[in-house]
């Protein structure tokens, strides 16, 4: 293998690595959204007439 195929590989390994380490620390470190309770938002709404 040439030094030109090896530098290439490298580089390539170490900018998936980033990526990976980058994006797996965000998904651990990222607080979880709010989300909005469907039952709490619906007390105010009308009740359906049952047919």
């Amino acid at each position: 293998m040439n030094s030109t195929a090896l530098t290439t590989m490298l580089l390539t390994q170490g900018i998936v690595i980033s990526f990976t380490a980058f994006f797996f620390y965000k998904v651990l470190t990222t607080p979880p959204r709010q989300e909005p309770d469907s039952y709490e938002d619906n007390d105010e709404e009308l009740i359906r007439k049952e047919e």
